[in-house]
């Protein structure tokens, strides 16, 4: 019998090549001064802030371009943009960027409407309010999913935690979905933000939360990363390789929203928060071997739709034996991305491995694998990823 489920989407999509040409007219039906949260103005990216920005002024907005977030948004980055946003009088907040710029954009648009910082509206914490001013994204990468989700990833420096807001209220109004913007990308970041977008439908696919539609998009997104990840690697500009990309990262997202995420993204979220430097991909391919090591056999057709998705050689097998090849798949195709990294790689000292470990249980995904670990299991996939 078909498992019941629930599924809820409250971002209007606007996807396609050329499409970033009608964020004036969008962005100016929610607000008529905007605050424009992107990464740092440099030489690469610069082009492309003053075009959007162009796009914006050009529909009679006036904008405001606060370009203070880094990689793993802090909290001190949320709070300088907050205050400019109250500064400026900003009634909309546009995310122009990856993860980090959409993350940073939803925070903002909480920190500048309500009492104390973003750090006090947590998941498990108080939540936002409708205060929240309205949130409008414009993806440059293929990976996060946050423009189609209810969730804000941010870093407390002092604490070395990295955690989220997560309500409703986040979802972007609009997420424009432009793959031309996407063909700047460099190749580590495109790759790190393609096995983002495989980690979400494949924790999603695993994730008892799941129903036919998460499992649908699921096996979709899979199937194009495997398939277009490759290309846009080899040929940055191929817009069909980004296009499909781009596609795999929001339906990727869809189901991240309405399932969630499992062992390794919590694992990943704890490597982000204690070492800021290593990317969120990059964490997460770290551990990814080990994670599949562990669960597969708890999960044997699902890990045996991966296996067979990456390696077309394991077609002709049965599911058990396809799932049990699943570890070594996933490396396979981690060294074929460039992504076959380890803790010591990114200069973690051993003597913390411990300490990540535990980190690795502040978050609740681990509960939601289908093999649930305890604080041993999880040393023993760190020490595996070391």
């Amino acid at each position: 019998m078909m498992k019941s489920f629930n599924f809820f989407q409250d971002t209007k999509l606007i996807f396609g090549v050329g499409k970033v040409e009608e964020a004036g007219k969008i962005i100016s039906e929610y607000g008529k001064t905007c605050l424009l949260v992107s990464t740092p103005v440099r030489k690469e990216r610069q082009a492309l802030y003053e075009r959007v920005i162009g796009i914006l002024e050009k529909a009679g907005l006036k904008v405001t371009h606060f370009d203070g977030i880094q990689p793993n948004p802090t909290t001190e980055d949320i709070t300088n943009g907050a205050e400019m946003a109250k500064r400026v009088g900003a009634e909309v907040i546009v995310g122009l960027g990856g993860g980090s710029s959409m993350d940073a954009a939803k925070a903002i648009a909480v920190e500048a409407t309500h009492e104390g910082s973003s750090w006090d509206y947590l998941f498990f914490k108080k939540q936002p309010t409708q205060k929240t001013l309205p949130i409008i994204t414009i993806s440059t990468t293929s990976g996060t999913g946050s423009q189609v989700t209810q969730v804000a990833v941010i870093t407390n420096t002092v604490d070395r935690d990295k955690s989220a807001l997560y309500n409703n209220i986040l979802y972007p109004k609009v997420a424009i979905i432009d793959p031309e913007l996407m063909t700047t990308v460099p190749h580590f970041v495109t790759a790190c933000t393609g096995f983002d977008v495989f980690c979400h439908a494949f924790e999603s696919l695993i994730h008892p939360g799941r129903g036919a539609y998460v499992e649908l998009l699921a096996k979709a997104a899979i199937q194009k990363v495997q398939a277009f990840l490759p290309k846009a690697l080899a040929d940055p500009e191929d817009v069909e390789a980004r296009s499909e990309l781009a596609w795999a990262d929001t339906m990727a997202g869809l189901c991240i929203a309405n399932a969630g995420v499992t062992l390794p993204h919590g694992m990943g979220m704890a490597i982000g928060g204690m070492y800021p430097h290593v990317a969120h991909g990059q964490a997460l391919a770290i551990v990814y071997p080990a994670c599949v090591d562990y669960t597969w056999e708890h999960a044997i057709d699902q890990h045996a739709f991966l296996s067979k998705t990456l390696n077309s050689d394991i077609n002709g097998t049965g599911n058990y034996e396809a799932a049990k090849a699943a570890p070594t798949t996933i490396r396979d195709f981690l060294r074929s991305i460039d992504l076959a990294h380890t803790l010591q790689k990114v200069n973690m000292p051993k003597n913390e491995i411990d300490d990540l470990a535990k980190q690795s249980m502040v978050l609740p995904d681990y509960q939601n694998n289908p093999r649930v670990a305890n604080y041993e299991d999880i040393l023993g996939i760190i020490k595996a990823s070391w």
